[in-house]
């Protein structure tokens, strides 16, 4: 009878420092190659408020077909960006090239 107690004491502790762990969300938002300024500006206004939300910064450019070339404008264009979002989040992970996607993470500033 006392060991079922202790598992249940155990058991009890476990899921209360479970509830009270922190979940972290990733938003993603994405981009081609040659994407236009107003559609870029657009997807800058929702990733500036995620960022302020809390939530992670998932954001990349996905490259179909031969657009594989342009893979410059695409860090280019991360990297403006992060730039441009630095005063609400800071760059997790630099723009890196994996197989069709160019993946940057960028992760919220802490709110005074």
């Amino acid at each position: 009878m006392d060991y079922k107690k202790f598992l249940y004491e155990q058991k009890k502790r476990e899921k209360q420092l479970k509830s009270k762990a922190t979940k972290v969300v990733v938003k993603e938002i994405r981009f081609g190659p040659q994407t236009d300024e107003h559609d870029y500006a657009f997807k800058k206004k929702h990733a500036e408020k995620f960022l302020k939300d809390g939530a992670k910064l998932k954001a990349f450019v996905f490259f179909k077909g031969r657009s594989i070339i342009y893979k410059d404008q695409g860090e280019i264009l991360l990297l403006k960006l992060a730039q441009e979002l630095e005063e609400f989040g800071k760059v997790e992970q630099l723009p890196k090239l994996e197989s069709k996607k160019m993946i940057m993470i960028m992760s919220p500033k802490k709110s005074k």
